[in-house]
């Protein structure tokens, strides 16, 4: 709860949505505001709260509270199922400073929006590709300058072009012994639970045949902050009704002590996947070789730390289309449309040549291949395999994953402007 904060305080409020936002966005951004807490000399500024909004998404897991709350930086979280609450009656999560700022991060950013006019405080909105109601808006930060060409004359004074705020990820990663110079393959196979229902059972399996074919390759899978060890065993189960297409089934799950990995997955077929920890995922993923993922957020994320991948889409199991993000996973959820849904997408929005990474969505072709259709685990772990000896290829789609990441230094511009909307 938010009391005894004096008038001399300010809040700074992060509204965000999602796993990856939070991650990528949210907590680096908190990081420095923290550090400037305590060193900056500008007696102008005053003591502030860091405050995180969550608000109502499609994109959420419903376990965003638990991750923001473990990092214990927060002076207050308010769960997306309170926002509603927060915007009627801000009193009831305690006394509100009269200065402060909401700042987008993820999410719907009319919420932004709105929670700044019922606090009384100005708002900073990210925008990674659209600038949406920039009139309401102190501070537009935006990604490129592709954002700021996109607003009004009238408001392009209030835009600056601060980079990527993914792109500093990129700067505070070092070699890790236990895994450098060796040849490891990350595998990202969802977050959420029905998109969790198709990647363990196919991952599984790619990790298998991967084996059998070269003892030499590793294996990790970094845990993703809403998913948990019991989902491994669940969803490679009888319980889980796609897993009876695939062959690969875990033997155990053990965990590990000194090392970096938490616990290790060991298959029937004695297959070894390392399970990675999240708080110290990017650092350990950008010395991976290759990774092997869903589409969504991730393939940001991986782009951000350049890290070359496959993105998997077997569309035999679109059925489980309520694991996608936005609209296509809302319609999903309602049995009758997700049927009428899978038919319209693999007779008409496939054949579009739409693209569903974020890489090639940014750099408008394929930079990082899309294996979306009828695909069996034995395609994806031939083709890893083939790329782990081609490190020509490897080496282009680096090349071309930096060169769509936006410029650096972007936490630390919106952190100015955040602390310079709340100086007296």
């Amino acid at each position: 709860m938010l009391t005894a904060i004096s008038n001399e305080s300010a809040a700074v409020v992060i509204v965000s949505n999602g796993p990856g936002e939070l991650a990528t966005w949210v907590k680096p951004v908190l990081d420095h505001l923290i550090k400037q807490k305590y060193k900056s000399t500008n007696s102008n500024i005053p003591n502030y709260q860091l405050i995180l909004t969550l608000v109502p998404c499609p994109h959420a897991t419903g376990n965003e509270f638990k991750v923001a709350n473990d990092w214990q930086i927060l002076d207050l979280i308010i769960p997306a199922n309170h926002f509603l609450k927060l915007l009627l009656k801000p009193s009831s999560f305690g006394t509100w400073p009269r200065n402060g700022v909401v700042v987008f991060l993820g999410g719907d950013q009319f919420w932004n929006i709105l929670l700044a006019k019922r606090l009384g405080y100005q708002s900073i909105t990210y925008a990674e590709w659209i600038a949406r109601w920039p009139r309401w808006n102190l501070h537009i930060a935006a990604m490129n300058e592709e954002v700021r060409n996109k607003l009004p004359k009238k408001f392009k004074k209030k835009c600056q072009v601060i980079g990527d705020l993914m792109a500093d990820v990129k700067d505070n990663l070092s070699p890790v012994n236990e895994i450098n110079n060796k040849k490891w393959i990350a595998i990202l196979p969802g977050s959420k639970k029905a998109k969790l229902s198709i990647g363990i059972p196919f991952f599984l399996e790619v990790a298998d045949l991967i084996k059998e074919r070269d003892k030499n390759i590793n294996l990790m899978i970094p845990m993703a902050p809403s998913t948990e060890l019991k989902d491994f065993i669940y969803f490679q189960s009888d319980k889980n009704p796609i897993a009876k297409y695939y062959s690969s089934n875990i033997k155990s799950i053990q965990k590990v002590n000194n090392s970096i990995f938490a616990y290790v997955i060991e298959t029937c077929k004695n297959t070894k996947i390392f399970i990675l920890n999240q708080n110290s995922n990017h650092n350990i993923l950008s010395q991976c070789k290759l990774a092997l993922t869903t589409i969504g957020a991730n393939t940001a994320e991986l782009a951000a730390i350049n890290l070359p991948m496959i993105v998997v889409l077997p569309v035999q199991h679109l059925n489980a289309m309520n694991a996608w993000d936005g609209v296509f996973g809302i319609i999903g959820k309602i049995n009758f449309l997700n049927r009428i849904q899978t038919f319209i997408f693999k007779k008409w929005y496939l054949k579009k040549n739409k693209f569903f990474a974020w890489p090639n969505i940014k750099a408008n072709k394929q930079i990082i291949p899309e294996r979306i259709g009828i695909i069996q685990p034995i395609d994806i772990s031939n083709e890893a395999i083939y790329l782990l000896n081609e490190k020509n290829i490897l080496s282009e789609q680096k090349i071309n994953l930096l060169k769509i990441r936006g410029k650096k230094g972007a936490i630390k511009k919106i952190s100015h402007l955040i602390l310079d909307a709340i100086t007296i």
